[in-house]
């Protein structure tokens, strides 16, 4: 990150705008976007309300599957860029019918491919677990598309200190057989509020280069 930056990120504001089946029906593209996306059970919800500071802004429940649109919050700081956080549909659901798997499926690769003011997409790791094939498929099939994407090691606060940076580096070596720089990426903790200033400076510089397309 850019040790110089003027100033850092404070949110002062984010709330729920709307729900879309489609990533035609999303808002106006008229600001940048970053969505969160992860497989079943990453704490993909608890690490945006973490980052929003505002529990209960992404709903969270213990049913795999729950968030099945695409999620748009409006996020925002005393004179900042305001900013859409989007929550959307996860992947790898084996307890959802195969009908409804290929539906997400379909919303996910449309609003990744097509949504013009996407400028990032955290992808969510669960940071408890080796390398799991379904997230490794998403991500090569993410350089295919040719999709920005940070990755995110969520539940490090649920590991004994040498697990986390043992599986992160072993999910990173996975991906070397594809890659040859890996992605940049952030360890957090929605407990503990681990990587919440990183993620934030992230985002406010990707908002500086927005403003001068």
């Amino acid at each position: 990150m850019h040790p110089f930056n003027l100033q850092p990120m404070e949110i002062t504001s984010a709330k729920y705008v709307i729900s879309s089946a489609t990533y035609k029906q999303c808002p106006a593209p008229d600001r940048p976007e970053y969505a969160f996306i992860g497989r079943s059970n990453v704490g993909k919800s608890s690490l945006i309300n973490m980052i929003c500071n505002q529990r209960g802004l992404a709903k969270t429940s213990s049913t795999p599957g729950k968030t099945q649109l695409i999620n748009h919050f409006e996020v925002g700081g005393k004179s900042q860029t305001r900013w859409f956080l989007v929550d959307l549909p996860g992947y790898g659901y084996a307890t959802v019918s195969h009908k409804a798997r290929n539906n997400w499926s379909n919303i996910i690769e449309s609003y990744i491919r097509k949504r013009e003011n996407l400028v990032c997409l955290f992808v969510l790791i669960d940071s408890r677990h080796d390398p799991q094939q379904i997230d490794l498929d998403f991500i090569n099939q993410l350089g295919e598309w040719q999709i920005p994407f940070v990755l995110v090691f969520t539940k490090a606060d649920k590991n004994k200190p040498a697990v986390t940076p043992r599986n992160v580096n072993a999910f990173l070596s996975a991906l070397s057989d594809q890659w040859e720089v890996p992605p940049p990426y952030f360890v957090t903790s929605a407990v503990e509020k681990t990587g919440r200033k990183e993620i934030l400076d992230y985002i406010n510089d990707l908002n500086k280069g927005f403003r001068k397309l």
